[in-house]
């Protein structure tokens, strides 16, 4: 007779699913608990637990949410749960989808096994502001399959669309509040949530999505200005000092228009930066930071930087490609190994779990060393933007693509440093497009239909339903 006999076979296989997305989203708490916490992570921690005050150098919301997750919970291990939950869940969605779409048993069962890829569980349970963007990014990606599945089945009624339409909207309006330069990856994902909603959307359904993305941008980002009030650090600023002291020469600088106490830390930085071999990240690296940090002296680096920029171009070009090319081809840190040292007294809760992760992803980084660099990546992305196949897949691989290109792409004139989470979004993005592509060969799209015609199943090789063992 078999198990849970008042099932579908259709659905017992998408249970089966949960039941894995499930054990794996505890390994992955068990695992990272209380979650990987970096320097960064450990001044949103203190901002979220009042310990310091809230500043804008890093995204407020990351620490109001997280804030907001200690005052329910009582523990600092809520956002890791949270961020785990949500991956997991995404990818059991985007498994039940393709399932449901393609009845291949394998292809659904890769689509869940991506979050276990070296490249992916690295910074899965990573407290990081490029992490939560990444897994807000794919939580949207999630909503826009569910779209197209229930489009392409039975086109839902409007309501069911426009709440879908909001969901897919407050993940990607959290994926650019978290981290600023997602504008770049959220584009062609909110395109792809449109489109799968909509075969055709109008003037007006797009004039209406978008003014949603936007509402959803702009409250949030009002209210924490009104109501939170986090100190303004200027931190833009950190990429044109970065652009300063490696494009003058020590001479020019010397002789710079502005306030000696600045021109002297100018100077010493490029002497230092030089000394070093630092190629980026000056203020950390190289900057005698004031108390103030930024703040007082953002206004004359950046005039000085407007000033000089303009007068260096080709130098400016040059390092900027050069800085982008050692993002490509020297990738550094795929692995970010447990707690940094802290005051707060957090510790890794299970250091063996940690070594086993440790030495499978820094193994694999030695056997497969492309699979963490930005140049496969972004490679893959121009493949899939520009070959995404013929198939019922080819809008989402295409978007896919386009995402994970243009967020590479886009940290040209600001990457700060050359680090692989700024690659974490196009390595997920970019392998759940390859899984996309390849399920989508041999399917069809289903024919538009008539007004007032009855909806058909997807046309596909096979029926989830029918389905024997894919």
């Amino acid at each position: 007779m078999g198990q849970m006999p008042w099932l579908p076979r259709a659905q017992r296989w998408v249970w089966g699913l949960g039941a894995v997305a499930a054990v794996c989203c505890l390994g992955t708490i068990l695992v990272f608990f209380p979650g990987y916490l970096s320097p960064d992570s450990l001044d949103q921690l203190r901002q979220a637990e009042g310990k310091s005050r809230l500043t804008d150098w890093h995204p407020p919301v990351l620490s109001l949410v997280w804030r907001a997750l200690i005052a329910v919970t009582g523990s600092i291990a809520s956002m890791l749960v949270l961020q785990a939950i949500l991956f997991w869940g995404a990818l059991w969605v985007l498994a039940w989808c393709v399932w449901e779409l393609t009845a291949s048993r394998g292809g659904s069962l890769a689509v869940l096994g991506l979050g276990l890829a070296p490249f992916v569980l690295t910074f899965v349970g990573v407290v990081w502001k490029d992490v939560q963007a990444a897994v807000a990014l794919l939580a949207a990606c999630a909503v826009a399959l569910t779209g197209l599945l229930l489009r392409d089945r039975r086109p839902p009624r409007p309501a069911v669309r426009w709440g879908l339409l909001g969901l897919g909207v407050l993940f990607l309006a959290y994926a650019m509040l978290v981290r600023k330069n997602a504008f770049f990856a959220a584009l062609p994902v909110f395109v792809m949530l449109v489109l799968a909603l909509w075969r055709a959307p109008g003037r007006r359904t797009w004039a209406t999505c978008t003014a949603a993305l936007l509402a959803a941008l702009v409250v949030p980002t009002v209210a924490i200005s009104l109501f939170a009030r986090p100190l303004e650090t200027e931190q833009a600023a950190q990429i044109m000092l970065d652009d300063l002291v490696h494009v003058l020469e020590v001479d020019e600088l010397r002789t710079a228009d502005v306030p000696p106490g600045l021109r002297d830390r100018l100077v010493a930085s490029a002497q230092e930066c030089e000394r070093v071999g630092a190629l980026s990240d000056a203020y950390w690296a190289c900057y005698e930071r004031p108390a103030d940090g930024l703040r007082g002296d953002s206004g004359e680096i950046t005039s000085l930087w407007l000033r000089e920029m303009s007068g260096h171009v080709p130098e400016y070009l040059q390092y900027r490609l050069r800085l982008f090319t050692t993002l490509l081809f020297e990738t550094d840190d795929p692995y970010k190994a447990g707690v940094s040292r802290n005051d707060l007294g957090i510790e890794v809760a299970h250091p063996r779990l940690e070594d086993m992760l440790g030495t499978y992803v820094n193994g694999m980084v030695t056997d497969l060393r492309w699979l963490f660099r930005g140049w496969f990546w972004l490679a893959v992305a121009l493949v899939l933007a520009i070959r995404p196949g013929k198939g019922r897949f080819s809008m989402p691989v295409r978007s896919l693509g386009i995402s994970s290109a243009a967020y590479i792409l886009g940290y040209l004139p600001i990457m700060p440093a050359t680090d692989f989470r700024y690659v974490y979004w196009p390595a997920i993005a970019c392998t759940l497009g390859l899984l996309l592509l390849w399920l989508g060969r041999g399917t069809a799209l289903p024919p538009p239909k008539s007004p007032g015609a009855t909806p058909d199943r997807a046309v596909t090789a096979q029926q989830p339903a029918d389905a024997g063992g894919h």
